[in-house]
């Protein structure tokens, strides 16, 4: 999914507080870059093409296609929710979304078809189209993308009560009273008005991002050649296939999950805590969980980014900390938890807020670079166009820009939807919180078309979306901005807003390009944006609201660690103190583990191509500093699923591994659901199911 920089770890993984955010994507299985002008249709497609007309952007969007992106939403916002409030990491979901939105509507489709309502081109059972496919998967991400994107488990979650008194009440910069508790009103308000601009900023832009530059946009093509090719009797056939093996993980997968239930009666208790390798070792988070959400992600995510998390859990669970445990009483107080920031926990937020951070200045400066060099070659007509491809991909071509042209968006409603919904966001968001102030506001709304266009830009020729770092950097100039009273909330707020301007105008961009190689309107591909974003502000908060209150969210020694919110109050902090709040020694080991990523990641480019897989990722070894060993374990275990599989029957493996690692995330996803219910109505479970000495 790279196409020039990007490495291929990164391609199948999300960080909630990701420096290098792998953009909307198909997933592994279609990991190397797709050219757009390299994407040929075969034979039978192009007949298909030739002989049916592409339908009007109103035939696109269907009443059955919103119905099943909702559901399809619904679901994977659950299933986003719960690894965002426990790891952090999130695999790329997008093939089994395309793959489901295929299947529900194609066998409503056949359904209606057996009941004899099948055929003709009207109502609910006109036939079903790439086209349509497209819009739903659209639709479906741009819904659970909110999930994610709206700083559920990361910026907004850091605004609330427990991230505030985990940070130190008396730590300097936190200031009293700088929290504000999740509410669905607010938080729904807060997305809604900072989350629809990003779909305005570029529009005017469109024509010349997707087709006069031909960035390739790798996820955008890749999810084009993955639609494209489910409609095709072979793809259709394949998709059969991996729908059975769907099904069977996704049943595995919920069975396991509630004959779990029964034993985690109480604290510490269940095959959550089974001790794998030792009860030493289970006190240094080293044990295999039985969680196959994790395992399902391990399947996903390439071995690179596996065992990256195991190699920081080990440096840090198995070295560093029982290090720094024996200099309690020298660099920090002995009479503390050692859950307080003045103590342990201090080490390991600001060691993996450290890594993360120089992982992202490396990316940051290298992704600018990439983008500079290229749009100064494109202004001197230096760039060199591509030869050998024969008339038909130019006729292809000439096809595709003619209906991605077809459908002009007038750029007046672009400039003046952009700027009511300014105006409108000036208004709300000051009132929401008092700390932000209204000139704040108008800063990041002047920048966003500029941040918008160069992240756009960049992740088309890197595949790396840079959201997150305008966010963090807009989370330092607004937490000195606002000073000690008010800087940690204008912070994280600031945070919250340029990100999401940034991320969506890209996520928009990578639709378009989509929608370009699978010849679907731009008309129907904003709205279908439009329409899963909608839904996703009012989906995500109401789920996680029944996340928050059913389970112990943010509890450092829980399930539910949510450590990027902690993460992002104490840059905030940072941002308002400097280094005077970090604990004694923590900030020359905080300046060696930045040098550290950076080093690595400079390193990485200069060695020969085929030695870099085996240079971790500064990245995801962060998370393990904060969330335990624990979840690396899982990981690598469904790495080694994978690993074995392809030596067994490689083809096999490869159409079918991305079935079944979503089958397990989304049964034990899925499950959270009826268990946060149980919680809610006060049912525990009856058996507490414990491991102790033997002695």
């Amino acid at each position: 999914m790279a196409s020039s920089s990007a490495p291929p770890a990164l391609r199948s993984i999300h960080l909630i507080s990701m420096e290098a955010a792998p953009a909307r994507g198909a997933g592994p299985e279609i990991e190397k870059c797709v050219d757009a002008e390299d994407v040929e249709l075969d034979p039978a497609r192009k007949e298909e093409e030739e002989r049916a007309p592409v339908p009007t952007w109103r035939d696109q969007v269907t009443v059955r296609g919103l119905v099943a992106a909702l559901l399809i939403g619904f679901v994977y916002t659950v299933i986003i929710l719960k690894l965002a409030l426990t790891t952090g990491i999130i695999p790329t979901l997008n093939v089994s979304a395309a793959l489901l939105g295929f299947l529900t509507l194609r066998g409503w489709t056949r359904a209606l078809a057996r009941l004899g309502l099948g055929g003709g081109g009207g109502g609910a059972a006109r036939p079903f189209t790439r086209q349509e496919n497209t819009v739903v998967q659209t639709c479906a991400v741009a819904c659970y993308t909110m999930g994610f994107g709206g700083g559920f488990g990361s910026s907004l979650l850091a605004l609330n009560k427990k991230t505030y008194e985990l940070a130190g009440v008396s730590t300097p910069g936190n200031a009293p009273g700088s929290y504000k508790e999740p509410g669905v009103r607010w938080m729904t308000g807060f997305l809604l008005a900072i989350s629809f601009v990003g779909l305005l900023s570029l529009l005017p832009l469109r024509k010349a991002l997707v087709i006069d530059y031909k960035l390739t946009y790798p996820s955008g093509t890749a999810t084009a050649v993955l639609i494209n090719g489910f409609h095709t009797p072979k793809g259709e056939e394949n998709a059969k296939k991996q729908v059975r093996e769907f099904l069977r993980c996704f049943a595995i997968s919920l069975l396991w999950s509630f004959f779990q239930w029964f034993y985690t009666g109480g604290e510490s208790c269940g095959f959550l805590q089974f001790p794998t390798f030792g009860l030493k070792a289970w006190k240094q988070t080293f044990f295999f969980d039985f969680s196959l959400t994790y395992v399902g992600a391990g399947m996903i995510c390439s071995h690179l980014v596996n065992l990256s998390t195991l190699f920081g859990a080990i440096l840090s669970w198995g070295i560093l900390w029982p290090l720094i445990i024996k200099q309690k009483g020298n660099w920090y107080p002995a009479n503390i938890p050692e859950s307080s920031m003045t103590s342990l926990f201090g080490y390991k937020s600001f060691l993996c807020v450290a890594l993360i951070m120089g992982d992202g200045l490396y990316h940051f400066i290298e992704v600018t670079v990439i983008t500079v060099k290229s749009l100064h070659e494109r202004s001197n007509h230096r760039h060199v166009k591509r030869v050998g491809h024969d008339d038909t991909i130019a006729t292809d071509d000439m096809q595709r820009d003619e209906v991605f042209n077809r459908d002009s968006i007038p750029n007046w409603l672009a400039y003046t939807g952009y700027a009511l919904l300014s105006i409108i966001a000036i208004i709300v968001i000051p009132i929401m919180f008092p700390q932000v102030k209204w000139y704040y506001v108008i800063v990041a709304y002047l920048l966003a078309p500029v941040l918008g266009f160069s992240n756009a830009y960049g992740t088309g020729l890197t595949d790396i979306n840079m959201s997150y770092n305008y966010g963090k950097i807009a989370l330092f100039i607004f937490a000195a901005w606002g000073g000690k009273d008010d800087g940690v909330i204008a912070g994280l707020v600031g945070c919250g807003i340029v990100k999401q301007l940034v991320q969506v105008s890209a996520d928009l961009m990578h639709d378009f390009k989509t929608g370009h190689l699978t010849l679907t309107s731009p008309k129907s591909m904003l709205v279908g944006q439009v329409i899963g974003t909608a839904m996703g502000c009012i989906i995500a908060p109401l789920t996680f609201l029944l996340f928050y209150r059913a389970f112990d969210i943010g509890n450092p020694d829980g399930y539910w660690k949510a450590p990027y919110a902690l993460i992002y109050r104490n840059m905030a902090i940072l941002g308002v103190e400097g280094f005077s709040a970090l604990p004694k020694h923590c900030l020359e080991l905080s300046a060696g583990f930045f040098s550290f990523a950076v080093l690595i990641n400079i390193a990485k480019g200069f060695m020969p191509r085929r030695y870099r897989q085996y240079v971790p990722l500064p990245m995801a070894m962060a998370v393990p500093f904060l969330v335990g060993a624990n979840f690396a374990i899982d990981m690598c275990v469904g790495s080694l699923i994978v690993f074995a599989w392809h030596k067994i029957n490689s083809k096999e493996a490869a159409l079918l591994v991305p079935a079944v690692a979503s089958g397990f995330i989304c049964g034990d996803g899925i499950w959270t659901f009826p268990a946060s219910l149980l919680s809610l109505a006060k049912v525990k479970p009856p058996i507490c199911m414990k491991f102790t000495p033997g002695s």
